[in-house]
């Protein structure tokens, strides 16, 4: 089992070492005067299928309306960008909007904003990449959205995650560990709804390689705890207290995701308490999982578990510093 554990962390690594945050598509239709529709869509690519994607990827529109000119699609910033203007013949309620395709297991947030109803909000998925137009909006379906993007931020969102691991293999103890993981919660709960509103907010490079260096500063902490059990390092001391000015941090980085993702102003309370939620959610599951590997080590012969121990630090370790570098002059 233990040795199944060493090949699991290898392969996360590796999957790591090439990620970033969660950076979900985007599918936005726009009214803009009564018949009107502005369609943008902006969506994230893996490494080297820009022009593939770009050359086979269609908006998809109700079956009402028409397309004005020819769409245009650009890559930008590790996305491929779209618009496309669009007249309808009366309203759209039951046509589809969305794309032809998503990338593999990626998703979307598709929004389409009539000038004089409330926003709708949907999730898009690679099996069904197109939503059909309510003829009422759907608040449950906002919540239900965005709890799922706000749980996969935490679970697909490489840093987030990590940091999560690292304090876990740090602080061990069910009780520390709970107090640690609510200090975190508290904090970038403070600052995701703080930016989010408008009261404060950081420029993403500074918050993205600050996030990578609690990475690091955790890795380097477990490192020394697995050296010296008895040394008490500034996390053992007060894990709470670091998990909460690191948590800080990381609530501008769920801020700038939520940015990127966008919000349904109609019902903004609705959608980021369903994120935040989802983000907690998908914390609990992670530290839950970190602990029942914990437990699995905890019964392995003392020498190969603390092997797998220092192999998972030293990863969580080197992925992290491989980010900051890269934020740093990237």
């Amino acid at each position: 089992m233990v040795r199944w554990l060493i090949v699991l962390v290898a392969l996360f690594t590796s999957a790591a070492a090439s990620a970033h945050e969660l950076r979900p598509s985007v599918v936005e239709l726009r009214e803009v005067e009564a018949g009107q529709y502005m369609m943008d869509w902006k969506v994230t690519l893996a490494v080297g299928s820009g022009a593939a994607l770009a050359a086979r990827l269609e908006p998809v529109i109700p079956a009402n309306c028409s397309i004005t000119g020819e769409p245009v699609q650009r890559i930008q910033a590790a996305a491929l960008m779209g618009r496309a203007y669009l007249t309808c013949q009366g309203a759209p309620a039951g046509g589809q909007f969305g794309l032809s395709e998503l990338l593999g297991k990626s998703d979307a947030i598709a929004r389409f904003v009539p000038l004089e109803e409330p926003t709708q909000s949907f999730r898009l998925t690679a099996d069904a990449p197109a939503a059909t137009i309510l003829a009422e909006p759907d608040a449950l379906s906002v919540l239900m959205d965005y709890f799922v993007i706000g749980a996969e931020h935490i679970v697909f969102g490489w840093d987030h995650l990590l940091f999560v691991i690292a304090l876990v293999l740090l602080v061990r103890g069910p009780w520390p560990v709970v107090k640690a993981a609510t200090a975190f919660t508290i904090a970038h709960s403070i600052t995701l709804v703080a930016t989010v509103l408008g009261y404060s907010g950081l420029p993403s490079r500074p918050v993205e390689a600050l996030i990578a260096l609690s990475i690091v500063f955790l890795a380097v902490e477990v490192a020394i705890t697995l050296r010296d059990p008895e040394r008490m390092t500034l996390t053992r001391r007060y894990p709470w207290a670091v998990a909460f000015a690191f948590g800080l941090v990381h609530g501008f980085g769920f801020a700038g995701a939520l940015a990127d993702i966008g919000l349904p102003q109609t019902q903004l309370a609705a959608a980021l308490f369903a994120f935040n939620v989802g983000v907690e959610a998908g914390q609990l599951l992670v530290v839950a999982i970190t602990m029942l590997v914990l437990s699995a080590l905890a019964r392995a012969p003392s020498q190969t578990g603390g092997q797998a121990l220092k192999i998972a630090t030293y990863a969580i370790g080197t992925v992290g510093s491989f980010w900051l570098i890269e934020r740093l002059i990237g």
